[in-house]
């Protein structure tokens, strides 16, 4: 029987950027067929946003392409004029983006949103529209997504508004879905549901969905097809589960070798540094937070009679499903919220909340001055270096300003400093020149560890710190902070929706669901031997690869690749 023709082929497609002679994307080739999945793997820079771009006619004006096909059926993409899209785009092709801070209109509800691409194309009129919109919201797993619906982006997380994304690219249930890292911001239970959800689409209608990933394990669970890229080509495609099993390339190798995902111990220390004394107190001791934020006549509780503790020299890391507390308990412990009730203990700096939510001081030196000096001592790692860092700065600047707020070193002294802090996250002395923009999300993630290091402090939070970055630099980043917590005696809380990712790099680990804390443990003792039915929920919804046995059987676990991943 002959083979239906492919829903996307995109035949040896060339891109290229004005400012550069070394072409984005160089004679990539492959196909989407319907009710099928496809996906395009490998680093940043690697030419895979380039490439959905293209297929979607959305390349800056900087970029076209210069050679090749790209065809959705018998509709020619590559030649269609700009008003030819607004009839493709939506209903025919629909497209989650990868960045939902910057996708989402400010001063737009979030049911508005949605629904635009409703009106657009007369899918609904207002009043039922908005019932369309509930029940999408509902779907892609947002809770009481009535409420939601009026609510403004700022006013929801990053794992919510880029299921608002997706939603708003399956309302017309288009034929093709184009999705450009749509679940990288995700925990693993609603990454699964989501997952799910275009599963069941992809089998009710047909769609096809070209996915972009860095997330090797999801690719290797759902897609079909799997493309590997390399500086703008294609190094390996083929079917997902003879990829996983024997990669035919060293690069392919590689990237599964780093997908923490695929790693079956971890590497984390089983003791404290030599040289950090054992003391009675844990290092970092939380009692009792609660924060409660109230919106209209809806109470939401952010945490509640949470505690925890962390020695000093480990890594704690904190896990659960978005709205489960953990960037709220963060927040606390950094200094940026002052929960409602509750204690809060690091080192020798107490505070303790009364019950009208002000921060009481510990005796000694004036509120202000303590204060400051805890900034010091407690350092944040944001989730998203392109927005915590100021675009308009030098990253010279950028690392200079902690040193000038704390009064560290003389102003003869501070460039040296700063070139030591380049030093010490693996940067070149010549990027303090450079701004935020012109560096990659790697290296923008290690500039914002080394904000985060220069003022000497004692305990860092990383919040979604290596969530955004594809597996051979997020590999990179967590050996380097590994060493630099060896190296300078740092204590860390880890607040991650990556449950490899935390198993990887933490000693201990707390769950939390809604607000509240589950369990916590030895993080291999909790991986093993969970406590909760929440905790196993997490833990199954973990994307778990489709492999090969030897005879070419499918199997859901290949032992011996998972050993190649190890060396």
């Amino acid at each position: 029987m002959t083979e239906s023709a492919p829903l996307l082929s995109v035949e040896d497609l060339s891109v290229a950027y004005s400012q550069s002679s070394a072409p984005a994307v160089d004679g990539v080739t492959f196909t989407v067929r319907d009710g099928s999945m496809t996906a395009v793997v490998g680093e940043s820079g690697s030419g895979k946003s380039t490439t959905a771009n293209a297929a979607i006619g959305l390349l800056p004006e900087s970029a076209q392409i210069t050679a090749g096909h790209i065809h959705l059926g018998d509709i020619d993409l590559g030649s269609l004029q700009a008003g030819a899209w607004h009839g493709i785009r939506g209903s025919q092709i629909g497209y989650v983006p990868q960045d939902p801070g910057s996708s989402l209109n400010p001063l737009q509800t979030i049911g508005k949103s949605v629904a635009e691409a409703l009106r657009i194309h007369r899918r609904a009129d207002r009043k039922s529209a908005r019932a369309q919109v509930i029940d999408l919201l509902a779907k892609v797993g947002i809770d009481r997504p009535q409420m939601r619906a009026d609510q403004f982006p700022h006013e929801l997380s990053g794992g919510m508004r880029q299921r608002v994304l997706i939603a708003s690219a399956i309302a017309l249930r288009p034929r093709l879905l184009i999705a450009d890292e749509p679940t990288s911001a995700l925990d693993v239970t609603v990454q699964k549901q989501v997952l799910d959800l275009l599963d069941g689409l992809r089998d009710e209608t047909g769609m096809g969905v070209l996915f972009i990933t860095h997330d090797l394990a999801v690719a290797g669970e759902r897609a079909d097809e799997v493309v590997v890229m390399q500086s703008g080509k294609v190094v390996e495609a083929g079917p997902a589960a003879r990829i996983f099993s024997r990669p035919a390339t060293d690069y392919a190798s590689r990237l599964l070798a780093d997908a923490p995902a695929l790693k079956t111990k971890t590497h984390r220390r089983s003791t404290v540094p030599a040289g950090l004394a054992e003391v009675d107190a844990p290092f970092v001791s939380v009692e009792s937070l609660t924060q409660v934020y109230a919106r209209n006549d809806d109470q939401i509780i952010g945490i509640e009679d949470v505690s925890l503790h962390v020695e000093r020299g480990t890594t704690h890391g904190i896990v659960g499903e978005s709205g489960s507390g953990k960037t709220t308990t963060g927040k606390a412990l950094t200094g940026f919220l002052t929960p409602q009730s509750g204690r809060i203990r690091v080192g020798d700096f107490d505070t303790a909340v009364s019950a009208r939510g002000r921060a009481v001081p510990a005796r000694g030196r004036t509120a202000r001055a303590r204060l400051r000096d805890f900034r010091r001592r407690v350092q944040l790692v944001h989730q998203n270096p392109y927005s915590a860092l100021d675009p308009k700065h030098s990253i010279r600047q950028i690392l200079a300003e902690p040193l000038r707020n704390f009064r560290i070193g003389t102003r003869a002294a501070r460039p040296d400093l700063v070139a030591e802090a380049l030093d010490r996250v693996a940067l070149p002395a010549e990027f303090g020149d450079r701004r935020p923009a012109e560096l990659s999300g790697g290296q923008l993630q290690r500039v914002a560890i080394a904000r985060a290091l220069i003022a000497g402090p004692e305990l860092v939070v990383f919040d979604e710190a290596v969530s955004a970055l594809d597996v051979t630099v997020q590999a990179q980043i967590l050996t380097l902070l590994d060493d630099l917590q060896s190296e300078l005696e740092l204590t860390y809380v880890f607040i991650s929706h990556d449950l490899a990712v935390v198993r990887q790099i933490a000693d201990t680990v707390s769950v939390m669901s809604q607000g509240r804390l589950m369990e916590n443990g030895p993080t291999e003792d909790l991986f093993a031997r969970p406590q909760t039915h929440y905790t196993r929920t997490l833990l199954d919804a973990i994307p778990r690869p489709v492999m090969l046995h030897g005879d070419g059987d499918i199997a859901s676990e290949n032992p011996t690749l998972l050993a190649a991943a190890e060396r």
